[in-house]
C-alpha cells in the first residue's frame, strides 16, 4: 500500500467513525466544507444577496441531506452544471417508539430493519445507538433538536447456539420481529421498567424524559475499521456503502474549481429505502436548490439548458467478485478489490449509464491515469440499483454510475480494496476541474 492510498483510507476512516447516523454524516461533511471555506446557507432563506461568482457554499436539508456548490468566477447563463451524488444512509436497524420489551429477565429494544440489511451479519457484534431527538419548545412548529451518539458498545443481538439449532450451518431465516431485537440490559431491582430507555436517553442528552417528544435513532456497528492482507491491500469496515462515495464527493468539491460553471455535490438520505422522501433523490429537492442558485443571478430561464448540457456523476459501491462464488457474476464484466473505479452498466437502466456517459468517465480516467474497469451484473441476476437513474430522470441530465468494488455489500461490515478510495477521489477531483 502506497502513501496516497493510506492517506485516503485515513480520511475515509475518520468520516466512518464520525458518521454513526445520516445526521452525523452530514455534520462531518459540514465540518469538512466549513474548514475549506464553504459558507452556510439556509434552505428557506433568500440567497440573492448571499451568493456570488467565485464563492463556495453549502445548504442542509432536513438534517440528513446536504448540497455543496462552488460557482465559477466567470459564471454566466451559459454555464454548465456538474453534480456528483452519493447517499448518507446504510442498511441497519432503527428503534421503534416505546422500545422496551421484557423477556426472561432481559430488557430488549424493539427495532425494525432499515433497508436491505444482511441480518445475520448483525449478530454477536458490539452495537450502539445514534441519531436525532426532538424535544418540546415554546413553538410547537419548531421543536428543539438534539443529535446524540452513545459512543460506546451498548447492545448486542445474540445468536442461538448450534446445540439448540442443529441446522444453523445449513442456513436459517431470521425473523425481523423475533430474532433481531438487541439486548440492552438485565432486569434488576434498580431498573425501572416503565420508560427505562427514555430515561436512559434523557440522561444521555441532559434533558428531562417528559420533554422528549420523538426520536429517530439508529443502531450501528461500533467496531473500528482494519487493514487486511499481506500488503494491507484490503480495508474492512462498517458503512463503506456509501461513505466511500461521500468522502470522494467532498474531496472533489473542495479541491475542484471551474472558472465558467457550477460544481455541486448532492448527499442524499434514504437511498436504501427507495429515495422517495423529502430528503431523497426521488423528489424535486435538487432542482429546487438549483432554481434558487440560478434565480439569485437572474438566470431562471437558463436552468434547463444548463441541465441538458450538464453531467451527473452518481456514486455508489459496486459488487466485487466473491472468491468463493464467482458463478454469481457476469463471466467477463466483473470487478475485484484493487481494480480502481467501477463503471456500472445495465440495459434496464438501473444504473444511469449510456455509451456517451461511459466515454466521458473513461476519458477522464485515461487522462488522469486513474485505474478503472467496467461492471455488469449477470443477465439472470439483475442486482440492485442506485439513485443515479432516479435523479438523472428528474433532472434530465446525462449521467454515469460509478463506485468502488466491495465485498459483503449491505453487511454490518464490508471489505474494499485499499487503493480504490484514492482512485475514486482522484476521479471526483478531475470531474470538477
Amino acid at each position: 500500500m502506497n502513501d496516497t492510498s493510506f492517506t485516503n483510507i485515513q480520511r475515509l476512516e475518520k468520516l466512518i467513525q464520525a458518521s454513526v447516523s445520516p445526521y452525523h454524516c452530514i455534520q462531518n461533511a459540514e465540518s469538512q466544507l466549513s474548514n475549506a471555506g464553504f459558507l452556510p446557507l439556509g434552505l428557506s432563506e433568500k440567497w440573492g444577496d448571499k451568493i456570488k461568482a467565485g464563492g463556495s457554499y453549502y445548504v442542509k436539508a432536513f438534517d440528513s441531506t446536504l448540497f455543496a456548490f462552488s460557482i465559477g468566477e466567470d459564471f454566466s447563463d451559459a454555464s454548465s452544471i456538474r453534480i456528483a451524488s452519493a447517499h448518507t444512509d446504510w442498511p441497519c436497524l432503527k428503534l421503534k417508539p416505546s422500545p422496551e420489551i421484557f423477556s426472561e429477565g432481559y430488557c430488549k429494544l424493539n427495532a425494525e430493519i432499515y433497508g436491505g440489511a444482511i441480518l445475520s451479519s448483525w449478530l454477536d457484534r458490539p452495537l450502539s445507538i445514534a441519531g436525532k431527538v426532538c424535544l418540546k419548545s415554546e413553538d410547537p412548529f419548531q421543536p428543539k433538536t438534539i443529535f446524540t451518539d452513545f459512543q460506546r458498545p451498548l447492545l448486542t443481538i445474540p445468536s442461538l447456539p448450534i446445540h439448540l439449532n442443529k441446522k444453523v450451518n445449513e442456513g436459517i431465516a431470521l425473523n425481523p420481529q423475533t430474532d433481531m431485537l438487541p439486548i440492552l440490559s438485565m432486569v434488576t431491582d434498580g431498573l425501572e421498567k416503565d420508560g427505562c430507555f427514555l430515561k436512559l436517553l434523557a440522561a444521555q442528552i441532559g434533558e428531562e424524559p417528559d420533554d422528549i417528544l420523538d426520536y429517530e435513532l439508529f443502531i450501528y456497528n461500533c467496531e473500528e475499521g482494519a487493514l487486511l492482507g499481506i500488503d494491507r491491500e484490503f480495508y474492512s469496515s462498517p458503512r463503506l456503502d456509501n461513505l466511500t462515495s461521500v468522502q470522494a464527493a467532498l474531496d472533489g468539491i473542495i479541491t475542484g474549481r471551474r472558472r465558467n460553471g457550477l460544481n455541486m455535490i448532492a448527499l442524499f438520505d434514504n437511498e436504501e429505502i427507495g429515495s422517495f422522501t423529502k430528503q431523497g433523490a426521488g423528489t424535486a429537492l435538487a432542482e429546487r436548490v438549483l432554481e434558487k442558485i440560478y434565480s439569485s443571478f437572474g438566470y431562471e430561464n437558463s436552468l434547463n439548458d444548463a441541465l441538458f448540457n450538464g453531467f451527473l456523476l452518481s456514486m455508489d459501491v459496486a459488487h466485487a467478485v466473491h472468491p468463493n462464488h464467482s458463478e454469481k457474476y457476469d463471466p467477463k464484466n466483473k470487478v475485484a478489490p484493487g481494480d480502481g473505479v467501477a463503471i456500472k452498466m445495465a440495459a434496464r437502466q438501473s444504473y444511469a449509464t449510456d455509451s456517451r456517459s461511459v466515454s466521458v468517465i473513461e476519458g477522464l480516467c485515461r487522462k488522469e491515469h486513474i485505474p478503472y474497469k467496467k461492471f455488469s451484473n449477470r443477465s439472470d441476476i439483475p442486482g440492485g440499483s442506485t439513485l443515479g437513474a432516479i435523479a438523472s430522470g428528474l433532472l434530465n441530465m446525462p449521467a454515469a454510475d460509478i463506485g468502488v468494488p466491495v465485498l459483503a455489500m449491505h453487511s454490518a461490515r464490508e471489505v474494499m480494496g485499499t487503493a480504490d478510495q484514492a482512485a475514486l477521489s482522484s476521479l471526483c477531483r478531475a470531474f470538477f476541474c
